[in-house]
């Protein structure tokens, strides 16, 4: 819980003070006293009668009453040091800085316990423990170096790493990114990332709070609490761009579907972002790219212009942008031509527009003003401008100055030489202004903005199904896979289309079944997990003869339980499906079906609930989509029919919530109808 003693305390006590700034307790000190801390403020070491020229007292029973204590020792004495400032000292924040608890084993996880305890009843916050601290506007508690100005137009940053932090700092300022407040919330015993996240939205300020907020997370302890106040901060005007660590790694979930085989947890992660409108990063590289993108004016089209004096740059650049989904249009034309005829003979103007690397600080400025206001079909320019040493680029780095503040297109800076024109880059930032060093970093990060959507609505409509069918079937089923009759009953209670299909174990019964059976039919083993992998489908059975024989093969298959008869469906094959992540809605994935689920990888992730609104872009972000349109003269798939699956399975694991595994591999698609071939349902208790 963050209070007011946390962000602005009118006393401080670092217990653990020392006159050695190389210890964490020294250097805190230091810190708080360089940053002009206005309130009370005491040191508890008792072996020192003055700490950096502050009153020490040798225990924590001697100091007055105190807001925040932040404490720099042993994690054995800390249960006992909280106790005491919670009871004795009326203090209602706690930033621990010491390690040694939950991350260190059992022992330590329950001192941790102890300490949270302790704090909530106190109606107190708990930063840490394991952490660098915290910097507000009013204070300067962490330990380490660098500590950024306060700039209340700066970034917050959020983060479950304190050394991360940090990094995430010193390249930041290196490149001009600015700070407000930082939390580094390490163990996140008592207070998370999820937590400040909600304070922040619950007391926001559009006039003065911080706009930008960029978080690390290792773990998302509330996937709900994070959706929820992420999407209500950037309704309300704020920015949002996260890395979270350690996504990739499917830990002890067994796989078993072609689902399970596919999804992960990054892929969940990404589609909460994404849901939510946070901006996802895989690097601090990236995460600092689009904290400065967000400092810049925004980029409302796909449209960019490239302008440079160095063509390899301009190349990296143009496929990064095109790989991302954004464009670098041809420029043509007679302003194209008039704009030619003011630069040096050899300037290419078709975009990018290469002024070659004798070109003027006057020549950028008319190239600037030409994509400004001549060519209506550009919506951004990024210039990448070096030097090769032989020159001073001052007075183009002042033209660009000038051009980023009047013009109302974004401008990206990529200011490459940070030898070279270290000087002239550090004038540059001095204005006020952040540049990206790497064009293909700015070209991955400007496209992961563009391509983030906008928060969705938490009012989701979807299709009206059969519930209380599907509680039925939930409710007498075992846990594990359900049966094929179980399988198409839920099917049709959430109103998706499938094939008729006949099941028998018994080669007569299944045989007079087939009476009005139309030929060709496929035929399946029923049992084994992987028909395909088990040699147990047979294609263009064309007779009941060959289907007799057939039968005999399938069921001498290890594991086999019966067999299945499908008629033979042509059209497009096509896949969705459901993994459960703990803590998080069901995901629900589209894409291609059949083997290409797992080949090609093409797969598109959304959390449920799924509007109408998601599902399309779902279909459409596909690699594959122009399959589903139809190409090359073959007929497509029914897109509405597909979407609308899309939503019934989504509908259907927020009636079945005990639905972990779900897998409808192939749906057989035309432009007239899309079919369940072959589903697979997994439920845990």
């Amino acid at each position: 819980m963050v209070n007011k003693q946390l962000l602005n305390p009118k006393s401080i006590t670092v217990i653990g003070a020392s006159n050695d700034s190389k210890k964490p307790g020294g250097n805190m000190l230091k810190n708080i006293l360089a940053g002009g801390f206005a309130g009370n403020l005491y040191a508890v070491n008792p072996k020192e009668e003055r700490v950096q020229g502050i009153k020490s007292f040798s225990e924590v029973m001697e100091i007055p009453q105190t807001d925040l204590a932040i404490l720099a020792i042993p994690a054995k004495y800390c249960p006992e040091t909280v106790k005491i400032l919670a009871e004795e000292k009326n203090t209602k924040a706690f930033i621990i800085i010491s390690a040694g608890f939950g991350e260190a084993g059992e022992q330590g996880k329950q001192c941790e316990q102890q300490i949270v305890s302790t704090v909530n009843s106190a109606n107190g916050c708990l930063i840490g423990p394991n952490c660098i601290g915290v910097i507000t506007e009013n204070y300067k508690g962490v330990f380490t170096a660098p500590v950024p100005p306060f700039n209340p137009k700066g970034c917050d940053l959020i983060s479950g790493s304190g050394a991360t932090a940090v990094f995430i700092m010193e390249a930041g300022m290196a490149l001009g990114v600015t700070f407000a407040n930082v939390f580094s919330v390490g163990n996140a015993a008592q207070t998370g990332v999820e937590d400040i996240l909600e304070y922040m939205d619950e007391n926001f300020n559009a006039e003065k709070d911080p706009l930008i907020k960029l978080l690390y997370l290792e773990t998302i302890s509330n996937p709900q609490k994070l959706l929820k106040h992420a999407s209500s901060l950037i309704k309300k005007g704020a920015k949002i761009a996260a890395i979270k660590a350690g996504s990739t790694a499917e830990g002890s979930r067994a796989a078993t579907s072609h689902t399970g085989a596919i999804a992960s947890s990054d892929m969940t992660v990404r589609a909460l972002f994404h849901k939510a409108g946070i901006v996802y990063c895989s690097s601090r590289e990236q995460l600092l790219s689009v904290a400065a993108i967000f400092n810049y004016k925004k980029l409302k089209g796909k449209n960019i212009a490239i302008i440079t004096h160095a063509g390899g740059s301009a190349v990296m650049l143009a496929d990064q942008l095109s790989k991302g989904g954004l464009k670098v249009p041809e420029i043509s034309g007679p302003e194209a031509e008039k704009l030619k005829s003011f630069l040096y003979p050899g300037s290419s103007i078709a975009n990018p527009i290469d002024f070659l690397a004798t070109g003027t600080a006057e020549q950028l400025g008319i190239i600037i003003d030409y994509c400004e206001h001549k060519f209506d079909s550009i919506d951004a320019m990024v210039v990448v401008f070096g030097s090769a040493g032989l020159f001073d680029v001052e007075n183009v780095y002042n033209v660009l100055s000038v051009k980023l503040e009047i013009c109302n297109k974004p401008i990206f800076p990529v200011l490459p030489s940070v030898v070279n024109a270290q000087r002239e880059i550090q004038s540059f930032l001095k204005k006020g202004h952040i540049h990206f060093p790497d064009e293909v970093v700015l070209g991955k990060a400007l496209a992961q903005v563009y391509n983030t959507p906008e928060p969705q609505s938490q009012k989701i409509s979807l299709p009206k199904i059969d519930i209380e069918s599907i509680r039925k079937i939930i409710n007498t089923a075992t846990e594990g896979y359900l049966s094929p009759k179980q399988t198409v009953d839920l099917l049709d209670a959430a109103g998706i289309p499938r094939v008729h299909e006949i099941v028998e174990n018994s080669k007569e019964k299944l045989l007079a079944a087939m009476e009005a059976t139309d030929f060709p039919v496929v035929m399946k083993v029923v049992g084994p997990l992987h028909k395909s992998d088990a040699q147990g489908v047979v294609l263009n059975i064309a007779n009941k003869g060959e289907a007799a024989e057939t039968f005999d093969l399938l069921m001498k298959i290890d594991s086999a339980t019966a067999v299945m008869v499908q008629p033979q469906l042509v059209g497009l094959e096509l896949f969705v499906g459901v993994m459960k992540e703990p803590g998080f809605n069901h995901t629900i994935l589209c894409g291609l079906g059949g083997i290409f689920i797992e080949v090609l990888n093409d797969v598109s992730a959304g959390l449920s609930p799924i509007s109408k609104n998601e599902a399309e872009n779902m279909v459409q972000s596909l690699r594959g989509y122009k399959l589903i349109q139809g190409a090359r003269g073959k007929k497509g798939a029914n897109e509405k029919i597909f979407i609308d699956i899309i939503q019934r399975l989504s509908a259907l694991v927020q009636a079945a919530t005990e639905i972990i595994e779900m897998d409808i591999n192939p749906l057989i698609g035309t432009q007239r109808a899309i079919t369940a071939v072959d589903a697979r349902v997994r439920i845990g208790r």
